[in-house]
């Protein structure tokens, strides 16, 4: 009976285990900046089967902007992603043609993305989670669970 249930739980986190989690937020919110808490925020399944999870590092004048994200959903709305996305970190693509043929006087709606003086990309995809903290905490049902069939199994 022990057995089942252990199979049982064992084939929910490899039916979890096909797709890739990563952490999803910005670093103006409480806990996503540095240094990392990953317990105030969740992860999130990327949708895409060969997707990767991304750390975006921009600064300007000693702040610094973090963004976390899966890279299918950065894909629609950013044009600087390197075309390297292997492991590793590197810096943002230049597109020469962004913001060409606009012709806008409100410098704030940073249109040429040139606001950042340095733009960084992280890509991470060989670990879940790994676009957050730097080290990586057992799950706390996993071990649950594996101190319980422990116990069950000693009696």
């Amino acid at each position: 009976m022990y057995k089942l249930v252990f199979l049982f739980v064992l084939s929910t986190f490899v039916i979890q285990a096909s797709a890739l989690w990563c952490y999803q937020c910005v670093s103006n919110q409480p806990g996503c900046g540095t240094p990392f808490n990953w317990l105030w925020h969740w992860t999130k399944v990327c949708p895409e089967d060969d997707d990767v999870c991304v750390k975006i590092i921009e600064e300007k004048d000693g702040n610094t902007l973090i963004t976390r994200d899966c890279l299918s959903y950065l894909q629609g709305i950013r044009t600087d992603i390197p075309a390297d996305h292997y492991e590793g970190c590197r810096p943002a693509a230049v597109d020469v043609k962004l913001g060409h043929y606009v012709n806008n006087s409100l410098k704030e709606l940073d249109i040429h993305r040139n606001y950042y003086e340095k733009t960084t990309w992280c890509f991470c995809f060989l670990d879940h989670r790994c676009n957050g903290a730097l080290t990586i905490y057992p799950s706390i049902a996993v071990t649950a669970v594996g101190i319980v069939l422990m116990i069950l199994n000693l009696l």
